[in-house]
């Protein structure tokens, strides 16, 4: 079963330097095990809990915590955060695999900057944009 609403408010938003190496340096990654069907080495409780309406990292091949940390901080580096901020920290941050697909980041604690994630749904418009900002800013 897939997403039929999403956030229609979404936007990317603005970092200068400094704001981005910051961010870089304070993000941390916890994951989710409702986005798991192999917990990997993320040391989730449930170790994988898959839910049928939640895409899975599996599906896109992310697996282990250095890679999503990586990811989350290329978003950054390439500027796809949200506009939306809850305290230092963007709502949300979006990157992409190697192989292309889209993946978007939710803070899931303010205070500790820790964001859990999944792939973005093929039926989600806002995928488009995350491609384009991603191939963009890679240039």
């Amino acid at each position: 079963m897939s997403r039929i609403r999403f956030n229609i408010k979404r936007r990317i938003g603005r970092l200068d330097d400094e704001a981005r190496a910051r961010l870089i340096e304070a993000i941390r990654y916890g994951g989710n095990p409702e986005h798991k069907r192999n917990p990997g080495d993320f040391g989730l409780i449930p170790p994988a809990c898959p839910r049928p309406d939640k895409t899975l990292c599996d599906t896109v091949q992310v697996f282990e915590r250095e890679e999503t940390l990586r990811l989350l901080r290329a978003g950054v580096e390439r500027g796809l955060v949200s506009e939306r901020r809850v305290g230092d920290f963007p709502q949300n941050i979006w990157s992409v695999t190697e192989a292309g697909e889209p993946l978007e980041a939710e803070l899931e604690n303010r205070e500790t900057g820790q964001y859990h994630g999944y792939p973005m749904p093929t039926t989600d418009p806002f995928r488009e944009v995350v491609l384009e900002v991603w191939r963009k800013a890679g240039q």
